[in-house]
């Protein structure tokens, strides 16, 4: 497993739960603007697209989404998914 592969599995992750919810890059900025966090809709879509973003802003993004908890079998089977 290489560093792409842990950046695609960020990526899926992030584009699941925005599309479940039906929210688009600029939502996502406003619902991240509304807890003190700026990222305009475009850097967001830069970073998650490329799947590179802090751990810090991975867990705001994953909180404003409301998302699932995410489990190492989740993890695991993006992973094998990408194999």
């Amino acid at each position: 497993m290489g560093k792409n592969d842990w950046r695609q599995v960020v990526q899926r992750v992030v584009k699941s739960e925005m599309s479940m919810r039906g929210v688009k890059y600029q939502g996502l900025s406003e619902r991240l603007a509304e807890i003190g966090v700026d990222q305009s809709a475009d850097n967001l879509r830069n970073k998650i697209n490329k799947g590179i973003m802090g751990a810090d802003l991975l867990l705001q993004v994953m909180m404003v989404l409301n998302a699932r908890p995410l489990s190492t079998d989740t993890v695991r089977e993006i992973l094998n998914d990408l194999e």
